[in-house]
Parts: structure tokens; sequence; C-alpha cells
């Protein structure tokens, strides 16, 4: 077992991976008491040399590491690769690239929805994980061999899992499909979470525009205290006391205090005085500068009909070209479907149109009809 414990033995490492085709990385962290993830360690195999960093070592300079992420001519690979890479932007602001996400490339191949990283690495290698030690508290020291076995695993079996998907792809011709997926996961947009932004991730359970801005304004409020105390964004203030005062806009902090969503005491806090200040923001704020958020309204009957029939017309399709379904269209997709042949999705562009899509819009012209053949769905020419 190779622990890297200094910068000098880093920088020897990553000079060697940097002459690699790739090189398999994961990392381990803890967030679950912090807003900011704190990097525990870092795994790294290439071809001909594997390691685990530690980042928590007195000293060690973490930059050779972070060139290496940068270097565009190594392929980083990556087992669900959207958290390790939002911890190297937030530590290093750059964004590894080229990236390849072996789950991402289990779903173009077939494997199914999100597989987990054990269960793949035993249906491409049929090699059993050890993952006793899956509950580990990384920021511990000293680690054990066993521990320390454990996480390098999780990178020297990407090797072997990587090769295998890539040979797969490159077999059926589907390597631009996955190229096509990882433009999300390279942008820095995806990982550059703006205050101003927190509101995208809740639920908007407002009763109208006023409440949107409130809620909005509160999300920008609870994401700059989280990040300025370094705790988890629910110890400010959870979700549902949002929704709450979004929708009741207390004007004191004695009618805050009534709400039920609140502790006891909590008018009396400093964070109250903040809290309804946060609410006069919102309703001064100017409505056109609100987004348009477009209401679920229900479906009439005969596009819940189509509805229905594009859900298995997209498992019929999964299923013939071994694709996940879920990497096609989600529910969201096949909902706009239903409603509308102009809908703005993925599943009407690039390969999968050719899929899914064109079928679909046959299906929604009466030109398709679905049938049982041998016990599978297929789609067939409708009569006439």
């Amino acid at each position: 077992m190779r622990m890297i414990t200094t910068t000098s033995e880093l920088a020897a490492l990553c000079e060697v991976l940097a002459k690699s085709e790739y090189v398999a990385v994961d990392t381990e962290f803890l967030r679950e008491q912090t807003f900011w993830p704190l990097l525990c360690l870092i795994q790294l195999a290439g071809p001909d040399a594997e390691a685990v960093v530690d980042p928590l070592s007195p000293g060690l300079d973490l930059t050779p590491f972070y060139q290496l992420m940068a270097d565009t001519s190594v392929v980083k690979v990556f087992h669900a690769a959207r958290q390790d890479i939002e911890i190297i932007f937030l530590k290093a602001e750059i964004v590894p690239t080229p990236v390849f996400d072996t789950q991402v490339a289990a779903m173009v191949c077939g494997y199914g929805d999100s597989i987990s990283y054990v269960n793949l690495v035993k249906k491409t290698t049929s090699i059993d994980l050890d993952k006793s030690s899956r509950f580990t508290d990384w920021s511990r020291r000293p680690l054990s061999d066993k521990q320390l076995d454990y996480a390098l695993a999780d990178v020297t079996h990407l090797r072997d899992v990587y090769q295998r998907l890539k040979q797969t792809l490159e077999k059926t011709g589907r390597t631009p499909w996955l190229q096509e997926e990882m433009e999300v996961l390279t942008s820095p947009a995806t990982y550059d979470a703006k205050p101003e932004n927190a509101w995208q991730r809740l639920k908007l359970r407002v009763k109208g525009r006023k409440s949107l801005a409130v809620l909005i304004e509160l999300a920008a409020w609870r994401e700059r205290l989280a990040q300025s105390l370094d705790v988890p964004r629910g110890r400010v203030l959870r979700d549902d006391a949002l929704y709450d005062i979004a929708n009741q806009l207390p004007a004191s902090a004695d009618s805050l205090g009534q709400l039920r969503t609140l502790s006891d005491g909590f008018a009396r806090s400093q964070r109250a005085k903040e809290i309804v200040d946060v609410v006069k923001a919102g309703l001064a704020r100017d409505p056109k500068t609100l987004p348009q958020i477009e209401r679920n309204e229900a479906l009439s009957a005969e596009a819940s009909a189509t509805l229905e029939l594009l859900k298995v017309l997209l498992k019929a399709a999964a299923a013939e070209h071994g694709v996940a379904p879920r990497i096609i269209a989600d529910s969201d997709d096949l909902e706009q479907l239903a409603t509308s042949d102009e809908a703005n999705i993925l599943a009407l562009q690039g390969w999968r149109r050719t899929l899914f899509g064109e079928s679909a819009l046959k299906l929604k012209r009466g030109e398709l009809a679905l049938t049982l053949v041998d016990g599978e769905v297929r789609a067939v020419p409708a009569a006439r």
C-alpha cells in the first residue's frame, strides 16, 4: 500500500500519471456537519501506478494533483463523478476534462439506471468487492491497511471497468453519446452555485408571486449564512420553515414566532430580525425581476393516455437498443412529449431521436402500434 503524505511524493506520482492515457480518480470526504466538504482522501490509479493521497497530511500541497486534473491529454475516469468534480472545483476552481464517468457509460451500454460501483465491478469483471469499510470516518488518523485497501480498490478496479466500457462504446459506435453526456459534467456552470440561485434547488411550494420573491431572498440569505458559518443549510433554517415564512410573510419578529416550523424563542433571536428584513426585501422586489415559473397543470385524459403509451414505448426502445431508459428520457420529458410534438427535450434530439423520439412521434400520429411478440413489446406499423 502506498500512502502519499508529502508534496514531493505527490509530484512524482502525478508526473508518472501525466504520461498515461487515463487516470482513475475517487475521493473520500465528509460534509454531514459542514457546508463545505472536507476532503479526506484522494485515490489515483493509472495503468502503471496507484496510490492513496492524504490531503490532511500537514504541509501537503495538492497543486500537482490539480495540475493533473487540468491536463487535457489525460482522461479522468470517475464513477458517479459529480460530487468528486464539485470538490475539485471548490478547492481549485478547475473542472477536470476530459472526463469518462463509468456510471453514465454503463447506462449508455445497457447496465441499467445509476448502477452502483460494486454492482458494475461485479457485472464487468466478476469480482466481488469487500465493502465492510464503507462506513469509515475518513477524517480519522491513522487509517488501517484494510481501510486503505478498501479505498484504493475504488480506483484499481475502475481501470478494468473503464477499459471494458470503452471497448463496448467503440464497438457499438456510442462513444459520441457518452461525450455528449459529459458536456454538463465538465461545465463550470454546473458547480458554480451562487447564493442567488439557491432557490432553484427547492420545491416551489409557494402561494403566489410575492411568496416566490420572499422564498428566493430567503434561500439566498440562508445559503450565504451557511457558507460563512460552514454548517449545513438545515442547521441555519430547515426547508419547511423557508416555505412557511414565504407563504405567511411575517412582518415582525413576533409574528414570525407564531410559525409552528420555528422553535420556541426563535422570535427573540438575532436571526429572526434578519429574516424579517429578508421578507421585507422580497416584498420590495420588482415583479419583473422574478423568474417565470411554469405550473404543472393536470394532463388531459388524452394526454394521460398518450403518456402511458410513451412509457411503454420507451421501455421497449431501451430494451431493444440496450440503453437505460432514463438516459433517453425522464418522466418530465415524457409529459412534455405527450402534450407537444415540438417539446424542447433531449429525447427529440440527436441519437435519442433516432432511438426513441421518431417512433414516439409516429405513435402519437397513429402511424405505429404497440404489440407483444414472444412476450416482448414491439412497435409495428399501425393498420390503416
